[in-house]
């Protein structure tokens, strides 16, 4: 069995987790998983993100929110082709609803499942959301980007990582 890709972190726990491990164990130390948030975005990675995070939940009976955050950094705003930050704004929201409602449609299977849209910058808000929300685990993929991008854009998994009060599945991006 493969134990690469799956990862939780917590401040007192580190466990990895075979790709085809049954989830049904992760009650560990009185801690039940009951509100397990997935975070995804527009990348093809969030598909297996969103897999991986609806099978722990069903196999859980967890309640389930999925959050796509309206990224501000993405935002096109152009005067001389008359796009507003407001329109902008719109076709990101958009964006994020439809792609939640694939994710749904794809691997639903649990009873309950809350959608969150913020906007925002990713890394703050599914933390804020997380907290807000009451959220037991996080359910995040990471690119393993490395280099200059990794110090231009950051790692969103990495932030959460450090800054998350509860525990993260990090669901890896395969190397290329």
């Amino acid at each position: 069995m493969s134990t690469k890709g799956l990862c939780i972190y917590s401040s007192f726990i580190l466990l990895q987790l075979s790709v085809h491990a049954d989830f049904s164990y992760l009650k560990i130390t009185n801690m039940l998983y009951k509100k397990i948030l997935i975070a995804v975005d527009s990348g093809s990675h969030s598909l297996i993100v969103a897999r991986k995070g609806f099978e722990l939940a069903h196999q859980l009976k967890a309640v389930t929110g999925l959050i796509y955050v309206v990224d501000r950094n993405k935002e096109v705003i152009n005067a001389d082709l008359g796009i507003t930050p407001e329109q902008s704004q719109t076709v990101l929201l958009k964006q994020a609803e439809d792609i939640i409602e694939q994710l749904i449609r794809m691997y639903d299977g649990v009873d309950e499942i809350f959608r969150f849209t913020p906007e925002g910058f990713p890394k703050k808000e599914i933390i804020n959301i997380a907290r807000e929300w009451g959220a037991d685990l996080i359910v995040i993929g990471a690119n393993r980007r490395t280099g200059l991008s990794h110090l231009i854009a950051g790692g969103v998994a990495e932030y959460v990582i450090k800054h998350a009060e509860m525990p993260i599945l990090v669901v890896s991006k395969a190397p290329q």
